[in-house]
């Protein structure tokens, strides 16, 4: 007579996306406009704005990461972004001559 093992217990579902994390993606999305936007609202070098997409690169990448284990922080994320972006704009063209 076969044995018959005792089924596994079910794994473990993760819990469903949070609208906080799609909120934050839509967020990075606009982020990555404004970025690229950045030579026409100041004069800024070429360098710069390779340094600030790749800044946003990173931030996509830990947005991703975050996703589902830290939706909150994916939308912290963004709304974090587009302020440090004023605050680079703002520094470049007062005290770097970007204006």
């Amino acid at each position: 007579m076969p044995q018959h093992q005792s089924p596994q217990p079910a794994r473990e579902r993760p819990g469903d996306a949070s609208p906080w994390a799609f909120a934050g993606m839509i967020g990075l999305s606009a982020d990555f406009f404004l970025f690229a936007a950045t030579p026409t609202v100041v004069d800024a070098p070429w360098w710069a704005v390779g340094l600030l997409m790749l800044v946003w690169l990173v931030a996509l990448v830990q947005g991703c990461r975050w996703f589902v284990r830290r939706p909150v922080g994916v939308l912290v994320l963004s709304v974090a972004l587009a302020a440090g972006w004023f605050v680079v704009v703002l520094a470049g063209a007062r005290w770097l001559d970007w204006a």
